[in-house]
């Protein structure tokens, strides 16, 4: 299975937090590729400027390497099915994650319910 994690989801599994207890196998199973999106990172480094989040980007990039989870870059073509989702859900990296997956595809894991409204790709833990 290929696996999107939701910037939220990615944090939870840095942490070791139970919000994550459902899925927690699912995503270290060897058979599950992990990915984050270079829009968290993104989402990360806005929140650590304005003091909402310790970590840092380059902390976060380290520890999604040693987590063996592959980083996904925004394409064209992320942008484009962007352009065509319906205005469901305010927050543009959701969106953007939504479209990521839909375009890969892979399931997106979020703990946020509103995203679910996309796509069955997107899975709510």
């Amino acid at each position: 299975m290929r696996m999107l994690l939701d910037t939220n989801v990615f944090l939870w599994v840095l942490a070791g937090s139970d919000r994550i207890s459902k899925v927690r196998d699912l995503i270290l199973a060897d058979e599950t590729e992990v990915f984050v999106s270079v829009a968290s990172f993104w989402e990360i480094a806005i929140k650590h400027t304005i003091g909402k989040l310790a970590l840092d980007v380059p902390e976060a990039r380290c520890a999604a390497i040693d987590s063996g989870f592959h980083e996904l870059p925004v394409l064209g073509a992320h942008t484009e099915a962007l352009s065509k989702l319906p205005l469901l859900h305010r927050d543009p990296f959701d969106r953007l994650l939504v479209a990521q997956a839909i375009v890969e595809p892979m399931r997106l894991m979020t703990g946020d319910g509103s995203m679910a409204q996309y796509s069955e790709l997107v899975m709510r833990i």
